[in-house]
């Protein structure tokens, strides 16, 4: 089964939600033009998520997909935590920040009771997760209202266990994507693969429609996906330059330049393997440093020298989320993007 005919969309595009550089806007105009447009909720406190929520109600009556993190918050630790700030100590002598007035906090929060009180009134058609699946409890409620229910594999294991758990859709996300890897039944990097040598083996191995994302960023992209046997496709990287989106300023310039042409998994930003370009603070401490705190525990302590950094225009401790595939990105309206993508699929 298509994705079209799932989710009752025109066009086989997911956006991929892309906490931090996006809001409800670039949900909007991906939905209106077809595809389906979606908001990354893993970063808002519940009365922001409302109001995101409302507005896409408000701009459009096509469906739409509010996305969620499942991980489960570790516990403090604070001998871990001394040893992160310690590594970090030169470079806040740099910027002359005191790292005595940094506060702790997760920066990111999993899909919970309480977020699911405040997406209920809105009964949005499609919700998604990242890092597996909620509880039980919570994902029957999700279903409740009608809405389909997407996540992330990024092994045939997790699509199978995907698929097991109540998923009606499959994200197979390819070691090429930008951002955070799904990865939830182990953390090992060795299991992830490319996206077309990922795909047709989960596709074969489960029997609900299959997505395909990482490193499909134009309309050929999309139609070697769905030659494969995808359902669909999730595009994100793509849509980071078009001017619905928030990326800041130094970001975008990043994706402009050669250096994005070179990117690593690392969690020196988050604690959780995550791909972006690679820059000063990557380079210097390593992308995989082991005494970044655990997912997402890592953030506060680097969120001060990202501020210091970028009121100077530079990116050198900012997280610049991009995929192995940068050329699609493009500074046009996400509605004319999303079109250009189908346009092969659609022939």
């Amino acid at each position: 089964m298509s994705i079209t005919a799932l989710f009752g969309i025109d066009l086989p595009i997911i956006q991929a939600p892309m906490a931090g550089v996006q809001g409800s806007a670039l949900a909007i105009a991906v939905s209106r033009a077809g595809g389906l447009g979606s908001l990354p909720g893993a970063m808002l406190t519940a009365d922001t998520l409302a109001r995101e929520i409302a507005a896409i109600r408000a701009a459009t009556d096509r469906p739409f997909n509010v996305n969620f993190f499942c991980h489960t918050p570790p516990e403090p630790d604070a001998e871990r935590e001394a040893a992160w700030r310690a590594a970090l100590l030169p470079y806040y002598r740099e910027f002359g920040i005191d790292p005595q007035g940094i506060p702790s906090g997760p920066g990111r929060s999993p899909f919970s009771a309480e977020l699911a009180d405040t997406i209920a009134p809105f009964r949005p058609p499609v919700v998604s997760f990242h890092f597996g699946l909620p509880a039980p409890a919570l994902l029957a409620r999700v279903k409740s209202w009608g809405a389909r229910v997407l996540a992330s594999a990024t092994t045939v294991d997790e699509a199978r266990w995907l698929e097991a758990h109540g998923a009606d859709a499959i994200i197979a996300q390819g070691l090429e994507a930008g951002g955070h890897r799904g990865l939830f039944l182990n953390d090992d990097l060795s299991t992830q693969t490319g996206t077309f040598a990922l795909l047709p083996r989960i596709v074969s191995a489960v029997r609900i429609p299959v997505i395909a994302a990482g490193g499909i960023a134009d309309a050929t992209g999309v139609a070697a996906a769905l030659a494969l046997g995808a359902a669909g496709v999730q595009v994100g990287t793509a849509y980071m330059l078009c001017p619905e989106a928030t990326t800041s300023p130094v970001h975008r310039a990043a994706l402009q330049s050669p250096d994005a042409g070179h990117t690593a998994l690392t969690r020196l930003f988050t604690g959780r393997p995550a791909r972006g370009i690679v820059n000063r603070f990557m380079r210097e401490l390593g992308p995989l440093n082991p005494l970044a705190p655990a997912f997402p525990l890592a953030t506060a302590a680097v969120a001060p020298l990202r501020a210091a950094a970028e009121s100077q225009g530079s990116a050198d401790f900012s997280p610049l989320w991009c995929g192995q595939n940068p050329l699609g990105c493009r500074n046009i309206g996400a509605g004319e993007l999303t079109l250009a993508l189908a346009g092969k699929a659609q022939a």
